[in-house]
């Protein structure tokens, strides 16, 4: 479930609804947030199926006038490090000006016969700011079957900072134009943000 609003007392009570130990996560963002008005936020909870174990999770997304704000919450099992189940709270601040990408993919049926506004049927989320890269190498080679060289190695850098899908089917149709909503606000700040050429 997402909620998007533009209010701090909103963002509480998007939070509270989403149930998922709401003093927690609602401390944690409110004290990322500090005293800025709140542009923007979206809250997704996740669940995940982990071998024979649910698992519950929570993202916060917020935006102020500077900032773009990112928490994360995951629920644990007991283990050997605790006797007794635990939450892991963390939250992110970035500066606008940080923002390197906001990419909104759309998955949308019958293309075809699409009409603007239709609501597409997946939304994926993903938002970079240089704070986490991969890196995919695979050994090089060229096109002769018998070389036996050293080329070296090929590979690609991967912005993997944030990645939020939401679907009708599984958040339902809110969700998808909430994130829409979040991933306009979001981008539309970056712009302004963004140093102007002459």
């Amino acid at each position: 479930m997402a909620k998007t609003g533009t209010t701090t007392q909103g963002l509480r009570a998007a939070i509270e609804r989403s149930g998922y130990y709401p003093a927690l996560v609602a401390e944690a963002v409110e004290a990322a947030v500090g005293g800025e008005p709140v542009v923007s936020y979206l809250v997704h909870q996740e669940t995940t199926f982990d071998s024979n174990e649910v698992r519950r999770h929570v993202t916060v997304l917020v935006l102020t006038g500077t900032r773009f704000i990112v928490s994360h919450t995951d629920e644990q099992a007991a283990d050997g490090t605790s006797p007794s189940p635990y939450a892991t709270t963390s939250t992110e601040s970035v500066k606008l000006e940080r923002i390197s990408s906001v990419v909104l993919s759309r998955v949308v049926a019958n293309p075809e016969s699409y009409t603007p506004g239709t609501l597409p049927r997946e939304v994926v989320l993903n938002i970079g700011w240089g704070a986490v890269s991969r890196i995919d190498l695979e050994p090089a080679a060229c096109g002769d079957p018998n070389c036996d060289a050293d080329h070296g190695y090929t590979g690609s850098s991967t912005a993997d900072d944030l990645s939020l899908r939401v679907s009708e089917a599984g958040d339902g149709p809110d969700t998808v134009r909430q994130t829409l909503a979040f991933a306009q606000a979001l981008s539309e700040a970056t712009a302004a943000t963004a140093p102007t050429t002459r």
